[in-house]
């Protein structure tokens, strides 16, 4: 018998945008946090970034606000429901940080469909200041993974499920990804698992670079429909009959009112 786990990214793969760039560029911070990118790494950046937005006088209220208008496709919140409905395990691994998270979560009703979120931590001070940390300290101790950036190994926690004692069956994975972040966990997967990047995106080009380097099993997918699709497809859920319907979703939130699915928010910067 094995235990599959579902492993979720957040930017760009749950959501259709990437949620640093959304506050960047909703709130004003986007040439801050372009100039800031030219001498930090991307989280380093996203940190100093929410600190100078505060000091400019951007409220808490105006980031959770922000936050809660980002793409996110009905598509998307069905086959999380019905994943969840039929007792899969989902989890998400991101390189956001559980303020953003949460928020976009809640606001469209799933968070309870999740059992663990690895992500930077976030807490809000006394004078209600955001405040992010790094996953991983690298002023205390680096994980020595060359592939990812210092402050999370996406793989090191992808081990970490696997090998934890609390496990009484043997896990398989599903991970879905998008990001350069996201092939150092697909190299950790097995035969067994099956790995679903983002076609064009920066896992995709990353897989098909070599393709020998990959055990598990690879499926990629394009939008919110197709990723709808391909994860109901391996859990053998029929997708036109699925546990969830998108119509009782929230529809797609964004600025241009658009329900197609995608987002048409332009962006300054970019991870990918």
């Amino acid at each position: 018998m094995s235990q599959v786990i579902i492993v979720f990214d957040f930017d760009e793969t749950i959501i259709d945008c990437d949620s640093d760039v959304w506050i960047a560029n909703d709130l004003g911070g986007a040439t801050l946090f372009n100039d800031l990118l030219k001498s930090m790494p991307w989280n380093a950046a996203a940190i100093r970034m929410m600190e100078e937005l505060h000091a400019q006088g951007r409220s808490l209220d105006e980031v959770e606000r922000s936050l809660k208008t980002i793409p996110l496709s009905p598509h998307t919140i069905s086959a999380i429901k019905s994943a969840h409905a039929l007792g899969y395990d989902l989890r998400i691994l991101s390189d956001a940080n559980t303020f953003f998270i949460e928020t976009v979560l809640k606001h469209h009703g799933i968070i309870d469909c999740f059992t663990e979120i690895y992500t930077n931590p976030s807490c809000v001070d006394e004078e209600r200041k955001l405040i992010i940390s790094p996953y991983h300290d690298s002023a205390v101790s680096s994980h020595c993974c060359s592939l990812c950036p210092p402050n999370l190994c996406k793989g090191n926690v992808i081990e970490r499920i696997r090998d934890s004692p609390s496990n009484k069956e043997r896990i398989r994975f599903i991970y879905i990804g998008d990001g350069k972040g996201d092939y150092c966990p697909s190299l950790k997967l097995r035969t067994e698992d099956i790995v679903m990047p983002r076609k064009d995106y920066p896992l995709w080009r990353l897989i098909h670079g070599n393709m020998h380097a990959i055990e598990a099993e690879i499926h990629g997918w394009s939008n919110a429909f197709e990723l709808k699709q391909l994860l109901l497809q391996q859990l053998s859920i029929e997708p036109d009959s699925t546990l969830v319907d998108s119509d009782d979703s929230q529809k797609l939130i964004s600025p241009n009112n658009n329900t197609t699915g995608m987002a048409t928010f332009q962006f300054l910067v970019s991870r990918v």
